[in-house]
């Protein structure tokens, strides 16, 4: 159990408490929900908080706690491992993080059982899964194998120092060979299961270069700036051209593929702790590159996929 004491500066308490423990924000939001924030040894709940300056602070943060998780022994194609982090590939239908519904078979439960060492994190021995992927969509993801390192890859993705590629078949060719989309995302306020374009939302960057065109669609290169809910998803469906196969925001009109068209074809960062250049690349999977000659496109004749 760590115990920390300070004075109020006058800015909300997440942030302070951000920047005294190391901890994240949500992950701070969560310990002052749960009773650990004493402002003026009275319990405060609220994350977002700004008491006036010089108030006496306590937060006290829980040993970790054994994960509901299991370990399971599910195969997983881990491209790089050592102390710090681990790279792997989460193949196509799998869920990242255990839910109702999917209590089991998940990527945590996987990683619970393949990986050497997981640290606790905010209290909570688990994963330090720092990005995620939807179930449908396959390619690479991040794993934190202790705080500093899960702390360190969650400051690096919001400082946008981690470059992740992916691969995207989208219904219809586009005009021009790349674009940018900046629009900001939020939960759609007409279906809660959807995300949408919405000026009141998160920022958004997306940037996409055409790779190939095949029979009414066009393999893309997709750059995400940010890393929100859906966020491919949304900005090609705003620009009329959604992702082949995608069940809540394509057409009936797309190529008739076997598999949402979206793969975390890459990632390029510099190691947390040694500053070395780190790259990696997925391989398109068999089920993405069978959509591909769906759409006319020859996956053997494409470059760096």
């Amino acid at each position: 159990m760590n115990e920390f004491d300070a004075r109020t500066d006058g800015r909300r308490l997440d942030v302070q408490l951000s920047e005294l423990t190391g901890l994240s924000r949500s992950q701070i939001a969560r310990l002052m929900a749960e009773g650990q924030c004493l402002l003026e040894g009275a319990p405060c709940l609220k994350a977002g908080t700004k008491p006036a300056p010089g108030r006496a602070l306590h937060l006290t943060v829980p040993p970790p706690r054994e994960a509901a998780p299991q370990a399971e022994d599910i195969p997983l194609d881990i491209l790089y491992e050592d102390e710090d982090l681990a790279v792997v590939i989460k193949p196509r239908g799998m869920v990242v993080h255990p839910a109702a519904g999917h209590w089991d078979g998940t990527l945590v439960n996987a990683l619970l059982g393949q990986l050497d060492s997981l640290g606790g994190i905010g209290g909570e021995l688990r994963p330090g899964i720092v990005h995620r992927l939807d179930k449908d969509t396959s390619g690479l993801l991040l794993v934190a194998k202790n705080d500093p390192t899960q702390e360190a890859l969650s400051r690096m993705l919001r400082d946008r120092t981690v470059e992740k590629h992916y691969r995207a078949l989208v219904e219809g060719i586009p005009r021009e060979a790349e674009g940018r989309i900046d629009a900001p995302i939020g939960r759609s306020r007409q279906d809660r299961k959807k995300m949408a374009i919405d000026a009141d939302g998160r920022e958004a960057v997306t940037l996409w270069k055409k790779l190939a065109e095949g029979r009414g669609c066009a393999l893309l290169d997709v750059h995400i700036l940010t890393g929100r809910t859906h966020q491919i998803r949304v900005h090609m469906r705003s620009i009329h051209h959604p992702v082949c196969g995608d069940p809540l925001y394509g057409t009936e009109r797309g190529v008739r593929v076997p598999c949402l068209m979206l793969h975390a074809f890459s990632l390029a960062l510099p190691h947390p702790r040694t500053g070395e250049l780190l790259r990696f690349e997925a391989p398109l999977p068999e089920d993405f590159r069978k959509g591909l000659r769906i759409g006319g496109i020859d996956p053997e004749g494409l470059r760096d996929t």
